[in-house]
């Protein structure tokens, strides 16, 4: 449990952050599957982007083992399809929660590339058994409305492939800036992607490296709590390191989003500079879609800033590392909102009254839950935390950070 309060003065701090896990996650998989000895600078220290490196290092002189990736859903999905076309025979699980998060999506569709996948326990989720082999290309169908994770999966291993892979998307398209990062970084290495919005083309070719280095752009999502921090404090200077206004990262749609919420974003040269002004929406409504990973941190801001908010495009959060609507709804009506949800949406009135002493948020074993509220101990000094270390699955720096802008951890 950590209790939290906020500085006494204002906030003037030059935080350092993360690489991104996203961008970090997929070159993993293009160098262990292209086999280029591409060393990456500012690489993610997550938890999940660790054990993703330990995994791949793991089998990548063996034949057979089980890979155990805890929570780490995107390894889940990258790993199932990378040992579907790596020679051998695998086990891949996790957690008790990740067994609760569907992949017969993926599964069906590597099926179709003619994968040897078969359910250990429960059908159509974790763990898996994967007979590796060499696979052909092809026509698969994949909705495109659960998860861009099983998409990307489909994408990375296409090269491997033995004749083009055309992936025809049906549904609405979620988390869409996710897909074009896997084909813009495919491209870097010399991959031909084509991508219509409706239909992708990857073809078999051999790898390029034009530059051993590769610099990891920072984290947009890691970005997002102290844009939350700015937007709850009357008066904040904060800088953060290597984030790019064409960023690849979904999140990077964030100095808009906050601009309608109280802070001004300034691009330097080798990063940004958040301030806090005065000015914000009565009301705000966005659709998450494209980029879900910011949501609950944006809920939060709203809340703490008394707006009323209106959240949609949420369908993705409830497979994640816990029922992100349901855990957002339970948090803020503890705190005395009111709050109305979906399977997609959210809407949320904050109260009027301030919340009652020695509230402890749950984090219900997800990182962004404690880092999307931990900001609002500004508002709320002592807001307590449990389960604090939840954070190392991104940032695992988050709180050594925090405490380097003023605020007083216990």
């Amino acid at each position: 449990m950590t209790q939290i309060f906020p500085p006494k003065g204002n906030i003037s701090t030059r935080i350092e952050l993360p690489g991104s896990k996203s961008i970090s996650n997929r070159l993993l998989m293009i160098r262990a599957i292209s086999g280029l000895p591409i060393y990456f600078r500012n690489l993610s220290d997550s938890e999940d982007t660790i054990l993703l490196a330990k995994a791949l290092g793991q089998i990548q002189n063996k034949k057979s083992g089980t890979v155990n990736i805890n929570h780490a859903g995107t390894d889940m999905r990258f790993l199932t399809a990378h040992l579907s076309v790596k020679e051998g025979n695998w086990i891949i699980t996790g957690s008790e929660r990740m067994k609760q998060r569907p992949i017969a999506e993926l599964v069906n569709a590597l099926k179709g590339l003619g994968a040897d996948i078969s359910y250990l326990e429960k059908e159509g989720f974790p763990p898996l058994k994967i007979n590796g082999k060499k696979l052909h290309g092809g026509r698969i169908e994949i909705d495109g409305s659960i998860s861009s994770q099983y998409i990307s999966a489909l994408m990375l291993i296409a090269p491997a492939l033995g004749e083009d892979l055309e992936i025809i998307l049906k549904g609405n398209i979620v988390s869409l800036p996710y897909i074009n990062m896997t084909s813009e970084l495919l491209k870097l290495f010399g991959v031909y992607v084509l991508f219509n919005g409706k239909k992708l083309v990857v073809s078999p070719a051999p790898f390029n490296m034009l530059n051993d280095q590769f610099l990891v752009e920072s984290d947009w999502s890691a970005a997002s709590y102290w844009f939350n921090l700015a937007a709850l404090t009357n008066h904040s200077e904060i800088e953060l390191n290597f984030l790019d206004e064409t960023s690849l990262q979904a999140d990077s749609i964030l100095p808009e989003i906050y601009s309608k919420l109280g802070v001004r974003t300034e691009f330097i040269e080798k990063g940004l500079y958040l301030r806090s002004k005065q000015g914000t929406v009565e009301e705000f409504e966005f659709d998450f879609t494209n980029c879900p990973d910011s949501a609950q941190t944006i809920a939060v801001t709203c809340f703490g800033l008394g707006i009323k908010a209106n959240l949609t495009g949420l369908q993705t959060l409830k497979i994640k590392e816990t029922d992100r609507i349901l855990a957002l709804k339970t948090e803020f009506e503890k705190l005395g909102a009111s709050v109305e949800a979906t399977g997609s949406s959210l809407k949320l009135i904050p109260p009027k009254e301030i919340i009652p002493e020695q509230v402890v948020i749950k984090t219900y074993n997800d990182h962004r839950m404690a880092m999307s509220f931990a900001p609002l101990a500004i508002k709320f000094p002592g807001l307590k935390i449990e389960n604090p270390d939840v954070v190392n699955k991104s940032y695992p720096a988050f709180w050594d950070d925090l405490q380097q802008a003023g605020f007083d951890l216990r």
